[in-house]
C-alpha cells in the first residue's frame, strides 16, 4: 500500500494527549459488506447499517477494491449528476482520471486526492487511463460523501487536486505510526485539504505492534475504518480488522494499535455534526424530499451542467451510484 510513504523517525512528532485527557471509547464496530459499483468495480460499504446520526457530517462511504485487475478489466463510472455535498476521493494505489461539468478534473493516483464540491449540482465522470485499462494493475482508494449544511447546499460547485506530496505527514512520539492529514488539522497540523464543514481526515499506518493515541476535538464525532491489517482500537483494545468501522464516543483522545504480528492502515476521520435533516436519493443529498424532487427536475432540464465537448459522445446518466 504505497499512498505517500516515508520515515516516521524523520518527521515531526505528535503531542501525546495530557494525562486529565478522556479516552473516547468504541460504541460499534462493524463489517463492511461487499457490493459493486459504477460499471461495475468491487466496493465495501463503509458505514452499512450505521445512523447517520453517529456519521454526521458523513453520508457515505466505500472502500474501492483493493483488487487487481487483468488487461482490459479496469472499470470506472459514466456521467452522472451530484448536488448538496461535497465527493472525496482518496486514491491509494492505482489511476482515476476526473472530469466534470464545472471545468475541474485530472489523473488522481498514488496518494493524491480529489475533492469536489457538487453544491449547486454538477456532472462528472471518474475513469482509469486507457493506458491503465490496457495493463490493468492494483486498483485501491476511497471515496466518502461529506455533507453541506443547509446554507450551503446551492454553494457554487469547487474542485481540489490535492497532490500525495501536499499532505501533513506526522510520527506518533515512538515513531511506530506515519500519519498522512488529508484535511483538518492533528496537533497544530493542518492538512491541504479546503473543507466547508469542519471534517478531520487522517490515513494512519502502524507497524506490528505499534500504537497511537491522538488528541482528538471534543466537538467532532471520531470514527476509524480499517483499510487493512489487524489490530485493536479505543483504550480497551477491542479487536479490529481489515474492513471494520469503529465508532467512537466522546471524549478527548482516540486510541488505534497493530497486532504483533500485522500492520494496520487506518483511514481516521471526524467532522462537526450539522444536526439537520438529511433526505438522500440516488446522487443528491438535500434537507426535504421537495428539494429531492427539484434537483431531479433541474437535472433533467440541463441545470446541473452540460458534459464538455470533449466528452460529448457519452450520454449522462441518473444512476444512484456512490461516485
Amino acid at each position: 500500500m504505497p499512498a505517500v510513504t516515508a520515515d516516521p523517525i524523520t518527521l515531526p512528532r505528535v503531542t501525546p494527549p495530557s494525562p486529565a485527557a478522556t479516552a473516547r471509547p468504541v460504541v460499534s464496530v462493524t463489517t463492511a459488506p461487499r457490493g459493486f459499483e459504477g460499471e461495475g468495480f468491487p466496493v465495501h460499504r463503509a458505514f452499512a447499517g450505521v445512523d447517520l446520526r453517529v456519521l454526521d457530517p458523513f453520508i457515505h462511504m466505500d472502500q474501492m477494491g483493493e483488487v487487481e485487475y487483468a488487461p482490459g478489466e479496469p472499470k470506472g463510472t459514466p456521467w452522472h449528476p451530484h448536488r448538496g455535498f461535497e465527493t472525496v476521493t482518496y486514491m491509494i494505489d492505482g489511476q482515476m482520471a476526473h472530469s466534470d461539468s464545472h471545468g475541474g478534473g485530472g489523473l488522481i493516483s498514488d496518494g493524491d486526492t480529489q475533492w469536489m464540491t457538487a453544491g449547486a449540482g454538477i456532472l462528472h465522470i471518474e475513469t482509469p487511463p486507457e493506458e491503465v485499462v490496457l495493463a490493468g494493475g492494483l486498483f485501491h482508494g476511497l471515496q466518502l460523501w461529506v455533507n453541506l449544511p443547509k446554507v450551503q447546499k446551492l454553494a457554487t460547485p469547487r474542485y481540489q487536486d490535492i497532490t500525495g506530496g501536499r499532505v501533513a505527514l506526522l510520527s506518533s512520539p515512538d515513531g511506530g505510526a506515519l500519519l498522512r492529514v488529508i484535511a483538518g488539522e492533528v496537533d497544530g497540523h493542518a492538512g491541504p485539504g479546503s473543507t466547508h464543514t469542519p471534517i478531520t481526515l487522517v490515513h494512519v499506518t502502524l507497524a506490528p505492534g505499534a500504537s497511537l493515541t491522538l488528541p482528538w476535538r471534543q466537538d467532532f464525532n471520531a470514527l476509524a475504518y480499517a483499510l487493512s491489517g489487524r489490530g485493536y482500537v479505543g483504550p480497551k483494545g477491542r479487536p479490529f480488522e481489515s474492513g471494520q468501522l469503529a465508532v467512537f464516543g466522546t471524549g478527548d483522545s482516540v486510541t488505534l494499535e497493530a497486532a504483533p504480528t500485522s500492520d494496520l492502515d487506518v483511514f481516521l476521520l471526524g467532522g462537526q455534526p450539522i444536526r439537520e435533516p438529511v433526505v438522500a436519493y440516488g446522487p443528491f443529498v438535500m434537507n426535504t424530499r421537495a428539494e429531492i424532487v427539484q434537483a431531479f427536475e433541474d437535472y433533467q432540464k440541463g441545470r446541473l451542467g452540460t458534459i464538455p465537448a470533449a466528452h460529448s459522445g457519452v450520454d449522462a446518466s441518473t444512476d444512484a451510484a456512490t461516485e
